[in-house]
């Protein structure tokens, strides 16, 4: 932890004083946020808190979400109005059919990631959709789509990777959300990152999974498991594992087919007494092999966590700026978004010599 606090010292990331979304009555809770770099990242998505049943800190807590455009208005975005997708009732009832039950409900749009076809110009977003059996709070999540020129003009698809019910006693969840977008490889093919599940021990870990798109509109292939909690001794991502945005290698560069990476890391969590609360979420660093669908590095200690935080810091969006800086977005226990100015040049000194040598 001393190498760590000497780099922070050293200003690795400094947090805005402000929050990044204006206030805004109609919502107590913010999260999620992501950008369009077509609009130069002053247009995006947020998710935004509808009704929400719990403690984010306790097991079993229900949040109903929406989706809704924000616009930059001087140092912070302000939420405009609700995204409601072309084809979203029908897309949202056919899966509804699927599941074949009446006891499923829809808790709406969850997590946006804005990713742009350079060839094409079109936007496609993608959204965690999650749909919970009220008689056992089953869970069937998948990753939604929706194209268009804009992020007012979408019009959902088929989600590109979703699962059906898991009632298993053990064993890896056809789930899928909060996608990192890699580049296309050598082979044509995006080897993206998504967040799974996988019950051992009547423990449910997110893990992080590949996720194969030959074509980023369409259906995805759900592969290998990259990253397991239970299968690594890094105790900051003792229990969750969620893959963060990727940093281009303009911004740091780690070699050739590679990019270093933010990753969502949670502790183990307290479970002596009646109810399971959650460890706490923090901001640590990975090194993804983008060519080979590997994750090769998983920093040892995490980077970020937030002052105010009680007990969630998630990084959601990551630009680049200018002079060797960047900006992270991430959201504080599921309620509040922040900006974090990142210092590439101190950042490196964070990566073991070997990750440097790759660069060179």
């Amino acid at each position: 932890m001393e190498n760590l606090e000497k780099i922070q010292a050293e200003q690795c990331y400094i947090p805005t004083s402000e929050r990044a979304i204006g206030d805004d009555s109609r919502f107590e809770h913010v999260m999620a946020l992501a950008l369009d770099s077509e609009s130069q990242n002053r247009e995006g998505v947020i998710r935004c808190i509808v009704a929400r049943e719990g403690n984010v800190a306790v097991s079993g807590y229900i949040d109903r979400s929406a989706l809704y455009s924000i616009k930059a208005k001087g140092s912070h975005y302000e939420i405009e109005e609700e995204l409601h997708f072309n084809n979203e009732n029908k897309r949202i009832a056919d899966i509804s059919q699927r599941l074949g039950s009446e006891e499923w409900e829809y808790l709406g749009n969850e997590n946006p990631d804005i990713w742009r076809d350079k060839k094409s110009g079109e936007l496609h977003l993608y959204f965690t959709m999650p749909f919970r059996n009220k008689q056992d709070n089953t869970m069937a999540i998948g990753l939604g789509h929706a194209v268009g020129g804009d992020v007012h003009s979408l019009t959902m698809t088929e989600p590109v990777l979703m699962s059906l019910p898991n009632q298993k006693s053990s064993g890896l969840t056809g789930s899928a959300k909060e996608v990192s977008i890699a580049p296309v490889n050598a082979h044509g093919v995006h080897l993206n990152l998504v967040e799974s599940a996988d019950l051992r021990d009547n423990i449910w870990y997110s893990i992080i999974r590949v996720a194969e798109a030959a074509d980023m509109g369409k259906q995805w292939k759900l592969s290998d498991v990259v990253f397991h909690p239970a299968e690594n001794n890094i105790p900051w991502a003792g229990e969750h594992a969620s893959p963060g945005p990727l940093m281009p290698r303009s911004f740091i560069d780690v070699g050739e087919g590679r990019m270093l990476g933010f990753m969502n890391g949670r502790e183990a969590s307290d479970r002596s007494g009646d109810e399971v609360h959650y460890g706490k979420f923090s901001v640590g660093l990975f090194l993804y092999n983008y060519e080979q669908g590997v994750i090769e590095w998983v920093s040892p200690e995490p980077l970020i966590f937030d002052s105010e935080a009680k007990t969630i810091t998630f990084a959601s969006q990551f630009v680049t700026a200018e002079d060797g800086k960047g900006m992270l977005y991430a959201h504080i226990d599921d309620s509040f978004v922040r900006s974090y100015t990142i210092n590439s040049d101190v950042l490196r000194q964070l990566l073991p010599k070997e990750i440097i040598e790759l660069a060179q």
